[in-house]
């Protein structure tokens, strides 16, 4: 494997037989992503995509965890900018805009972010000890990463509405009936998993898979443009609301948080 420069230890990138793979390495914090992951992250898929030599990329997490999402500490201490710009906003717009095929393999939690993104992949493998959650209302925030619209596209407004506005954790069967994955793979077959189903993308025509690439995601790309926009103004006037303090604080007290006493507040 020939190693990419990274800007971020957490972020292992190699490069070999014209495939990109992108690796979390942060698992003493279960591989929460920090704004430096982000930024590197955003760096490697715009390099990858301007590369010729790249012709697919993984994202992979360590063995027994995917992501956990943000790193709420590193969150406080660096939100986005009320502007939307920021290594955040540049890695989901990164994500959105890759030309080449994209593929995930998940092992173990996928939290927030760590499901989002898969909407945005062409391939997703998970093994049975992956478990997905979307706790952005169990955190006084609101959906990210175009979620808000690609969930209910996928597989309806009541189940995607079920997995946003209760936000409990759901295994890989259930991802799968709900079309977020590919198929389930065994723990120590997902690398060789993903290993194959990327020689075959490299193998392929790159102008012809980025051709329908971009067919299958263009109807949709002006519309999801305008909702992570939206998503994104309204998470940050989030991060300033009562109940987002309260729920970061219970995070932090491990206790449950109580959003009953802002019932008569303003939304």
């Amino acid at each position: 494997m020939a190693p990419f420069p990274s800007a971020s230890p957490h972020i292992l990138a190699e490069c070999r037989d014209g495939v990109l793979w992108l690796t979390l390495n942060r698992a003493r914090r279960k591989n929460a992503l920090s704004t430096g992951m982000y930024a590197a992250l955003a760096e490697q898929l715009g390099s990858a995509s301007a590369d010729p030599a790249v012709r697919a990329v993984v994202i992979e997490g360590q063995p027994g965890i995917f992501s956990s999402g943000n790193d709420v500490l590193d969150f406080q201490q660096n939100p986005p900018s009320a502007d939307g710009g920021g290594p955040v906003m540049d890695f989901l717009a990164a994500l959105v805009s890759f030309d080449k095929p994209l593929v995930a393999g998940v092992d173990g939690p996928a939290v927030g972010i760590g499901t989002t993104l898969l909407l945005h992949c062409d391939l997703v493998y998970l093994t049975p000890n992956a478990r997905l959650r979307l706790p952005f209302v169990n955190l006084a925030l609101v959906p990210e990463a175009g979620s808000s619209l690609l969930l209910p596209l996928l597989m309806g407004h009541i189940r995607a509405a079920e997995l946003l506005l209760l936000g409990d954790f759901f295994d890989a069967e259930r991802a799968l009936a709900l079309g977020l994955a590919n198929a389930i793979v065994a723990p120590d077959e997902l690398h060789a998993q993903l290993d194959r189903t990327t020689r075959r993308l490299a193998d392929q025509p790159l102008g012809s898979l980025m051709l329908t690439k971009g067919l299958m995601r263009a109807p949709l790309r002006a519309q999801l443009e305008t909702v992570m926009r939206a998503e994104g103004k309204l998470f940050v006037e989030r991060l300033g609301s009562a109940e987002t303090v309260e729920a970061f604080m219970a995070f932090f007290e491990k206790r449950q948080p109580d959003f009953r006493q802002f019932a008569a507040a303003s939304p």
